[in-house]
């Protein structure tokens, strides 16, 4: 069992059994201690999929009406006709074969890669690289994409991209601790509303089971849904 800290402990005993609504949980999950960073806050849906059959698999990126707290490294795979559009949406790394050679060599410093599906047959044999860090560029999350400036202005500024684990659980930040109550309710009323659309028509019975919500170094608090 992982040993946890007595100001971990104190938390969970504030906690009851019952389920929370949304509202009295983010109030109480931004009550919890402060550290010496503001934590990041995280809410996880356990979904009524089957994880082991293609077509139930969740998977995607959204953007939360607040952002999460967050600026995002991006790179963009682009021809150059886009390479100046792309850069002055805020891509720190714009290019295709000089920029495929850099990562091929081993730069691996951002944290979202977006493409142009022109350039998307060079980029595929970064596959093994970037596919492992879940950094490889997807249509499902919409990290390919014909617009790029859109894109990466988007994922600069915090859009999100998630997917479900072995378990069925969808896991996404939905900002900080810092944000004020009702703009963290309305970032998590936005994911569950996505969620809710992308439901695969193949999945049965109660389609979202559970949510909690958490900070990065506190309890996690289970939501009424």
């Amino acid at each position: 069992m992982a040993f946890r800290g007595k100001r971990y402990k104190k938390e969970a005993e504030q906690l009851d059994k019952e389920p929370m609504g949304l509202v009295e949980a983010v109030e109480k999950v931004k009550s919890f201690s402060s550290v010496k960073f503001d934590q990041s806050i995280e809410c996880v849906l356990f979904l009524g999929i089957d994880p082991k059959q293609a077509d139930q698999l969740i998977r995607g990126s959204v953007s939360l009406p607040h952002g999460i707290g967050k600026q995002k490294k991006v790179i963009a795979f682009c021809e150059d006709s886009e390479v100046e559009a792309a850069r002055a949406a805020g891509a720190i790394e714009v290019g295709c074969d000089e920029l495929i050679k850099k990562i091929s060599d081993g730069w691996l410093d951002f944290d979202v890669a977006v493409a142009s599906p022109k350039v998307m047959g060079k980029v595929g044999k970064l596959g093994r690289i970037l596919g492992p860090q879940g950094k490889m560029p997807s249509p499902k999350n919409g990290t390919i994409t014909t617009d790029i400036a859109t894109a990466v202005a988007e994922f600069a500024a915090g859009k999100v991209e998630f997917k479900n684990d072995a378990g069925g659980n969808v896991h996404v930040v939905v900002g900080k601790q810092s944000f004020e109550a009702q703009k963290l309710i309305e970032n998590i009323e936005a994911f569950i509303s996505h969620i809710k659309k992308i439901k695969p028509a193949t999945a049965k019975g109660a389609y979202i089971r559970k949510m909690c919500i958490s900070a990065t170094m506190s309890p996690s608090i289970t939501v009424g849904i």
